[in-house]
């Protein structure tokens, strides 16, 4: 027999904080190989043109795979698939710390990627077992989630910077070790058991045809840069991954026990929530790619500083998910709440874009940042909240893994485009400050255009106004 009540009132918390350190492991990984890059290249042999796949090959596994993770994540038990996720997640991170070669690096990357995508769903629906019969708590509960996420992002390059200068580029990698131990002892003592009614019939055929179109789309754009928009390469593989992802939903739509079971983006807001929640993540992490690359590149910070330059952002977000962002949701609403998180974003993000190649700090970077911080804290826990807790219970892991896939994929190909832009505007001028100082410019600009359109976008669809 199953058991499916949460633990103890004081172990919720435990989980919680379990859930968050999941989360901000899944978003660290992103960033922490930002600085350790030249050392990879130089001791495995990276070519300048196949380096940026240390990051790709862990976004498009991540990304791709997150609708199946959802989908494992209510067939076999949330509990079950997170554990999962952790020993494939460690698994990947060893492979990763003692690869000898290119090949071999970005396996241990893409599986390290496969693990997030079974952690991340997971996580949610945990999330929403603990908390979700107690609305206020669930929204604080969320709001500590989502701080996870630029706290990770920060972190990641921050302790990318110290490891790297004080260790080696392994370490980046394996710090993950101690940490998924440390979780998967927590996980016993901290998580709900049980396993979701229904079929226990996993859509194979619907993960593989998803995955590979989501890649196709990310990989073509990503190499577009390189090879150009208007060569036939560039687009035969955005041809196939829009082929690739109507199969999918023919497929969908026909199935019998689908990955995807389409009739859920009919529960109210879910698919406004989503778009939402893929705009602001095509948004943000170009913003916080190339504000980075600024403060280095441009104003000439170090690997530590310019992670600590990062902080104030980050303590904003944090403060604003934890604190302001449950307030503004109670006293206007869903809708009001991110169609203002979302024009501050973009204001933020205009502002960034008017930097100079002799400005500073204080001036050109923290202001215009503190500003987009809190565009983010008060767009995201809105749309976080809606898009998962609009599905029935039983879908709870599929609602998380769409969620999860929006924000994912719209990163991935929002700091595709923004580093088309960027190169294309001079940011491949690498020594010029001028030229970067444009070339980032031209990002912002573009970053802040696709916040304003998610503006638009939830004050047009989000039906719903109160939390």
């Amino acid at each position: 027999m199953s058991v499916t009540t949460a633990p103890a009132t004081n172990r919720r918390w435990l989980g919680l904080a379990v859930i968050a350190a999941a989360q901000f492991m899944v978003i660290m990984d992103t960033s922490i190989i930002g600085v350790a890059l030249p050392e990879m290249q130089r001791d495995l042999g990276f070519t300048p043109e196949n380096l940026s796949w240390v990051f790709n090959a862990y976004v498009v596994a991540f990304g791709g795979l997150l609708l199946l993770g959802g989908k494992v994540s209510d067939v076999f038990g949330a509990r079950n698939v997170f554990v999962a996720g952790w020993l494939v997640l460690a698994a990947g991170s060893l492979v990763a710390a003692v690869a000898g070669n290119v090949e071999v690096e970005l396996a241990g990357r893409a599986i390290q990627g496969a693990g997030a995508a079974l952690i991340a769903p997971a996580a949610l629906t945990l999330l929403m077992m603990l908390f979700g019969s107690e609305p206020r708590e669930l929204t604080k509960a969320l709001a500590l989630y989502g701080a996870a996420a630029p706290a990770g992002g920060t972190a990641g390059v921050f302790l990318g910077g110290v490891i790297t200068e004080y260790l080696s580029w392994p370490w980046v990698f394996a710090i993950n070790l101690p940490i998924a131990v440390l979780i998967l002892a927590l996980v016993p003592g901290s998580m709900p058991g049980g396993r979701a009614a229904g079929s226990r019939r996993v859509d194979l055929v619907g993960a593989v045809t998803v995955t590979a179109g989501l890649a196709a789309l990310v990989y073509a754009v990503v190499q577009a840069p390189e090879v150009g928009w208007d060569a036939p390469r560039t687009w035969w593989v955005l041809a196939a991954g829009v082929v690739l992802l109507a199969v999918f939903v023919v497929q969908q739509a026909r199935g019998r026990d689908p990955l995807v079971r389409l009739g859920i983006f009919r529960a109210p807001d879910l698919a406004a929530a989503n778009l939402a929640q893929l705009l602001l993540g095509a948004a943000w992490i170009p913003m916080w790619f190339f504000l980075n690359l600024y403060l280095q590149q441009v104003l000439g910070f170090s690997a530590f500083p310019s992670g600590a330059a990062l902080l104030p952002m980050t303590l904003l977000i944090m403060v604003g998910m934890v604190v302001l962002a449950p307030r503004v949701l109670a006293l206007v609403g869903v809708r009001t709440a991110t169609v203002s998180g979302l024009v501050l974003l973009a204001v933020g993000m205009a502002w960034l874009a008017m930097i100079d190649p002799d400005g500073s700090y204080a001036v050109d970077v923290l202001p215009a940042s503190l500003v987009a911080a809190l565009g983010m804290s008060l767009a995201f826990i809105p749309t976080l909240g809606t898009a998962i807790s609009a599905a029935p219970p039983e879908e709870g892991g599929l609602a998380s893994g769409i969620v999860n896939t929006s924000y994912q994929i719209g990163s991935a190909l929002g700091l595709a485009v923004m580093t088309a832009i960027a190169a294309a505007a001079g940011a491949d001028r690498l020594g010029d400050p001028g030229a970067l100082t444009e070339g980032y410019s031209a990002a912002f600009v573009g970053a802040a255009v696709v916040a304003a359109v998610g503006a638009v976008a939830a004050g047009a669809l989000l039906r719903g106004n109160r939390s």
